[in-house]
């Protein structure tokens, strides 16, 4: 073989070729309309052929690369939670401040979970079958959120300056955030008709945000940090 020829059919190797990347863009397009049309009409309502329309594909293609549509629910759901953890892993604290550190943290699940509607109504819908479709992902376990690991740090380092208390753990405080942020923003239209109040509004927004970072501030200090 002529080593000019040989170079090519190496270089060729190396990188994906046009039908591996055809293919990879038809699934990426696919999982991106699932999201949206299982965010809209929920798991019983998005059907095959409305998100073979919207990925402007075909629904066989979506058998092809899912099996079924179960197992493009699934797929849907580890892609949100891999999105997110994506972003959580990006977040730069500073760790030598443990109050700051931890109103980031709160700061940005609050914020992800407002501009990501798509998260809140995807994982709304998986409760409501009570986590039947999540719990057949091999990769469930792969998504325990990289922020709690971040809290840890924290957490202790809060402890270790007399700062925070030490007996509460990092679960109970992600826990404790997502439950502020989750239900406020989850139930947000209900509560705007039950209280008469838009809690929609940038204000109320705002004001949220920062209660929710005070309150988990106060859980966590100590006695003698609070005068």
């Amino acid at each position: 073989m002529p080593a000019a020829k040989k170079k090519q059919d190496l270089k060729a190797d190396s990188k994906p070729g046009v039908r591996q990347l055809a293919a990879q863009a038809t699934r990426d397009s696919i999982l991106r309309a699932a999201i949206k049309v299982f965010a809209k009409h929920g798991y019983a309502g998005g059907r095959v052929e409305q998100i073979s329309k919207a990925a402007k594909s075909y629904d066989r293609m979506i058998y092809y690369y899912f099996g079924s549509k179960e197992g493009l629910f699934v797929a849907a759901l580890e892609e949100i939670y891999r999105r997110f953890n994506e972003a959580e892993s990006e977040l730069a604290i500073d760790e030598a401040d443990p109050e700051s550190a931890l109103r980031t943290v709160i700061r940005f699940m609050w914020t992800y979970y407002l501009k990501h509607p798509e998260f809140i109504t995807l994982l709304n819908t998986e409760n409501l079958h009570r986590g039947r479709h999540i719990a057949k992902s091999p990769r469930a376990r792969e998504y325990s959120s990289p922020a709690i690991g971040v809290i840890v740090r924290v957490l202790q380092l809060g402890a270790e300056r007399g700062m925070f208390r030490g007996d509460l753990p990092a679960r109970d405080v992600y826990l404790m955030v997502a439950g502020l942020c989750y239900f406020y923003l989850s139930n947000r239209y209900t509560l705007s008709a039950f209280l008469g109040e838009n809690l929609e509004a940038p204000a109320a927004l705002a004001h949220w945000e920062a209660t929710v970072c005070d309150a988990v501030l106060r859980a966590l200090k100590k006695e003698s940090a609070h005068g």
